[in-house]
């Protein structure tokens, strides 16, 4: 536990909630506590501060209260195995005001030679001696397990939320990204984090009918690979046999991006169990070779983020009905992971899963895709969303500091 004499600033109520968002309590000093979450009730704390900082931030999507306790349970979720970590709340008085998960992933460190430490799920109010005091404990916290940069927004993997929105402030949440205000990036600026990396997120319009130069590039493809065939699906049940070798396909193409950490077996378990009762299964497209191997998949689905605020963050008792109903009538479609097996790259594949997705997005109302994340240095798959006609809507970055400096 630390301790850090702190004035609470008063909340101006004439300012708009995102440029100032400064808690409501009104005592004009108070002392900063750093505890470690070790108790239920601090777990509980810890899950739920987001909804009351963001509480008037109209774009904000909390999370499915129910997949969130487990995935802060290192009972449950198989990633906390390979990493030291620690998750802290910030207190002034009785009041939770902050919140920092610090991680150091040992594989990950292992496999790229690193001694790294990262950091995620940082909220506070706008205070900036908060933040410093959360940012600190973790920064000394990473430096006497010996190391030597601290980077993030990055939790376990690139699959988890990532880097902190600055470009796109105004755009609806996606899931599995982070949903902050401008002013936590200029909290990180002034505790002398820098730009580690950005990553771009692209918008599509989905045409009515697909482009005839797309078509004509699928078509050469599928005439080029005969001895492919794309697999759709109407259910997720003839879905869950591909599961493994889709994720182990992933593991091996998704080797150069940053962040990234192969999934193992129960990995790959906790992530189906976490995503795929939200996915519409038209929106999974595999490719696979003549001895049923996969050399190539896509996988989108439609955007929930207003039936998640309706519904709350819960799935029951009629949560579930509210995310199912806004997947349905909701006009954009997300795209989540996609590979292609490096020896299968060139062949056209991503024309032959393209078209195949357009048509079910088409089918099913979608007006306008979201690329998800990507890195700013991904050449060849910008070239691909550009050529398509995207744009870049919404830019994120992960920050880094070094520690020995």
């Amino acid at each position: 536990m630390v301790s850090t004499s702190s004035p609470i600033v008063q909340k101006d109520s004439g300012k708009e909630m995102s440029e100032t968002n400064q808690s409501p309590r009104t005592a004009s000093k108070s002392l900063i506590t750093i505890q470690e979450v070790i108790s239920r009730k601090q777990l509980h704390q810890f899950i739920h501060l987001p909804a009351t900082i963001h509480k008037n931030h109209s774009n904000w999507v909390p999370p499915i209260y129910m997949d969130e306790k487990e995935f802060f349970n290192p009972k449950k979720n198989k990633s906390f195995d390979a990493c030291d970590t620690i998750l802290l709340l910030a207190h002034k008085g009785d009041e939770v005001v902050g919140r920092i998960m610090g991680i150091i992933h040992k594989k990950y460190n292992a496999t790229h030679n690193e001694n790294h430490a990262r950091f995620a799920y940082f909220e506070t109010w706008n205070d900036p001696e908060v933040a410093a005091a959360l940012l600190h404990f973790v920064e000394n916290w990473a430096k006497e397990k010996g190391m030597v940069k601290l980077i993030g927004p990055l939790a376990f993997s690139d699959k988890d939320p990532q880097g902190f929105l600055i470009e796109g402030f105004d755009e609806p949440v996606v899931i599995a990204s982070n949903c902050n205000f401008p002013y936590q990036v200029e909290l990180l600026e002034n505790n002398n984090f820098t730009k580690e990396i950005d990553l771009v997120v692209y918008q599509i319009k989905i045409p009515d009918q697909i482009p005839e130069f797309y078509k004509k590039i699928q078509e050469r493809a599928t005439q080029m690979n005969k001895n492919l065939r794309v697999l759709e699906f109407t259910s997720r049940r003839k879905v869950k046999p591909y599961i493994h070798p889709v994720l182990h396909l992933l593991n091996r193409t998704f080797t150069e991006i940053f962040g990234f950490v192969p999934f193992s077996d129960a990995e790959m378990d906790d992530f189906a169990n976490r995503y795929l009762f939200l996915i519409n299964p038209r929106f999974i497209k595999i490719v696979v070779n003549q001895e049923n191997e996969v050399v190539a998949f896509v996988i989108g689905m439609s955007h929930i983020g207003e039936g998640i605020q309706k519904a709350k963050g819960k799935l029951f008792p009629f949560g579930i009905f509210r995310i199912i109903s806004s997947a349905r009538k909701s006009k954009q479609l997300n795209l989540l992971l996609g590979g292609i097996d490096p020896a299968y790259r060139g062949k056209g594949l991503d024309a032959m899963m393209g078209v195949k997705m357009f048509e079910s997005a088409i089918s099913l109302g979608k007006t306008q895709l979201d690329s998800h994340l990507e890195l700013e240095t991904n050449t060849k798959v910008r070239a691909e969303m550009e050529r398509m006609g995207g744009r870049v809507y919404k830019r994120f970055r992960i920050f880094g500091k070094n520690l020995n400096g």
